[in-house]
């Protein structure tokens, strides 16, 4: 069962540090630009590695996700391992609860379904929304990166409805044109988030 309000993703002694959230449709590159922004910044950041059920993706890094079968996951469900989980495309994804080292902010690369039910958790969660620069390059992100046909249309299509929730949670706007920069606009969102 996932975490439920009350709870809170980082110890009250931590109370400074900064829950992050990232989300946005598939194909913006938001696994791109939260591991460009953990390597550029590697000791302001930890990144928890959600866990998924569907198949790697030919030249998919092992460390995207942590693949695991349908039967681990409803195991881990059951087990109250996850922050927050969600069925997308006939998978399933999900955050495992977050260990993350006490020095450092917590960030969460999730879709916008986990991103409410994170915020239900920790409405002080900071969350970011990433965008591709249109629609078109957002598909040609999707079949460069080897998305099956059927998907890349599903993604396209729930794209605006993911844009519209993002936007009703009150997620800072990012769009992801070059990765450098956009590491930088999510750094000027988190340097004011912490004050």
């Amino acid at each position: 069962m996932p975490a439920e309000a009350g709870d809170r993703l980082v110890p009250a002694e931590a109370s400074d540090r900064l829950v992050i959230v990232v989300s946005g449709p598939g194909g913006v590159g938001k696994g791109t630009v939260v591991a460009a922004l953990v390597d550029a910044y590697p000791d302001e950041f930890w990144l928890s590695r959600s866990w998924t059920t569907r198949e790697q993706r030919p030249g998919e890094a092992d460390d995207a996700y942590v693949f695991v079968s349908r039967e681990a996951f409803e195991e881990r469900i059951e087990a109250g391992g996850f922050l927050e989980y969600a069925e997308f495309l006939g998978n399933y994804y999900g955050t495992p609860m977050p260990e993350a080292p006490a020095d450092r902010d917590l960030i969460l690369e999730i879709d916008v379904q986990g991103a409410r039910q994170v915020v239900g958790v920790d409405p002080d969660a900071l969350l970011i929304f990433l965008s591709a620069p249109s629609a078109a390059e957002q598909e040609a992100r999707l079949r460069h990166r080897g998305d099956p046909e059927d998907k890349v249309a599903q993604r396209l299509a729930k794209a605006r409805e993911e844009a519209d929730a993002g936007e009703e949670l009150g997620a800072a706007q990012i769009v992801n044109v070059d990765i450098a920069d956009t590491v930088e606009s999510m750094m000027d969102v988190i340097r004011t988030a912490r004050g």
